[in-house]
């Protein structure tokens, strides 16, 4: 099954910009980033997965997945928090199985309706709701948040397990959730368009008897358009065992992940984000 995996990942990149999974966030949706300016290569996993994640027809935010660790990189989106309801029902996508399938999300229990011979592939290709089932000290952790989002539709699409990692329930429920609520809230003021990277720095534990990498840390950027001659940033980063999230520029924390992921150089924005 991997090889077949591999071999229609290998032939969808002849498909240039077409459905969901994509060989290049620039030509395909590179609207959820800065000057249209995804993160530099060093946070590329060995097998990555660009995904303009689809929902109803309509991309509404990036992320690019690790097929090896099934997490998510990153995931990059336009700051727009609205008043609509929570959701609470998950998705899976479907092209991470194979590229023929529909480029929209689906739920799970959907999808397997449609395909019940494609169940081994589809917990191949990337987690799945039983894997984040009975976890101890730690929950799905959505790196773009819903409450970042401005209507139903658009936050349902964050409810995809792409988007979601193995985060400290003490963290994702405090310091983390005060930062998504409150600190970006005030951050924003003042902000045209605000862009954001939120994302996740692969541990060496991992959940779900080893399918399912547990981060060692989370981090989150983003760049505030004030007009077109001002500009501003900010950063924080979290370990994924502790409620505490420390405040950085946007230039300390990309130090931070070129140390972590041992890299000379990593860039979350184009150069004219403000570095400090």
């Amino acid at each position: 099954m991997l090889l077949v995996l591999l071999l229609a990942g290998l032939a969808w990149q002849n498909v240039p910009g077409h459905g969901e999974v994509v060989t290049s966030f620039k030509d395909a949706c590179p609207q959820f980033f800065f000057r249209e300016t995804p993160p530099s290569i060093g946070l590329e996993p060995p097998c990555p997965a660009r995904i303009c994640q689809r929902y109803k027809n309509q991309y509404r935010f990036a992320t690019l997945y690790d097929r090896d660790n099934r997490i998510p990189v990153y995931s990059a989106y336009i700051y727009n928090p609205g008043t609509a309801k929570r959701p609470s029902t998950w998705t899976v996508e479907p092209q991470l199985i194979d590229l023929t399938f529909q480029p929209d999300m689906e739920t799970e229990w959907t999808f397997l309706q449609k395909h019940s011979a494609h169940e081994e592939a589809l917990e191949g290709s990337q987690a799945v709701l039983r894997d984040y089932k009975n976890l101890s000290g730690f929950n799905r952790g959505h790196l773009n948040p819903n409450s970042h989002q401005p209507d139903l539709d658009a936050k349902s699409s964050t409810f995809t397990l792409t988007n979601i990692v193995p985060q400290h329930i003490n963290l994702n429920g405090g310091a983390w959730n005060n930062y998504e609520q409150s600190t970006m809230a005030s951050k924003t003021e003042g902000c045209k368009e605000t862009f954001a990277v939120v994302g996740a720095v692969p541990g060496n534990n991992f959940i779900a008897k080893g399918r399912v990498n547990k981060p060692s840390h989370v981090w989150s950027a983003a760049c505030c358009v004030i007009d077109n001659n001002h500009l501003r940033s900010w950063a924080i980063i979290a370990r994924n065992d502790e409620n505490v999230v420390l405040t950085l520029t946007l230039g300390e924390l990309e130090r931070k992940l070129a140390e972590l992921y041992n890299r000379n150089d990593i860039f979350l924005f184009d150069s004219d984000c403000p570095r400090e």
